[in-house]
């Protein structure tokens, strides 16, 4: 059964509900759950507020950056990523909730692989990028439908 807003025109199907799920994974892992890992490395290492990254004189700078950078790397990116996520989940549901599940687990193992203070092992993630090009292109092929009457 469609769900109709009346006032705005949006239709919504219960297989939107997916897309709205992988929007909460997205936050709660990628801002909430990184950021907490951040915060607990600051501790660990002891590297104070307000400075966004530890200099390179302080004797866990390398760890405490790698952290901070796997997190940074991903809000950098994170709100391409939920354009992306809404636009494509209006028009294929269940297809961008999927792709959107599959980037946001390349994301939380290049998080993890970042973490552990070799940054090569930050490239384990790259399967991301698989879930950002098919939300791409579901946005490419519904641009091609609209431009061409379909």
């Amino acid at each position: 059964m469609a769900l109709v807003d009346v006032q705005h025109g949006l239709t919504l199907r219960p297989e939107h509900g997916y897309v709205l799920l992988v929007l909460l994974f997205a936050i709660l892992s990628q801002g909430t759950w990184m950021g907490f890992k951040v915060i607990d490395a600051r501790r660990r290492y002891k590297v104070k507020f307000p400075n966004l990254y530890a200099n390179k004189s302080h004797p866990d700078a390398h760890a405490f950056n790698c952290v901070q950078r796997g997190h940074q790397n991903t809000l950098e990116i994170m709100p391409s990523f939920l354009v992306l996520l809404v636009v494509a989940g209006y028009k294929f549901p269940v297809t961008a909730a999927i792709a959107g599940f599959l980037y946001c687990l390349g994301r939380i193992v290049y998080f993890k692989g970042y973490a552990t203070g070799d940054p090569e092992k930050r490239l384990r993630g790259s399967f991301a990028f698989l879930g950002l090009f098919t939300l791409m292109g579901c946005i490419a092929y519904w641009a091609i439908l609209l431009l061409t009457g379909n």
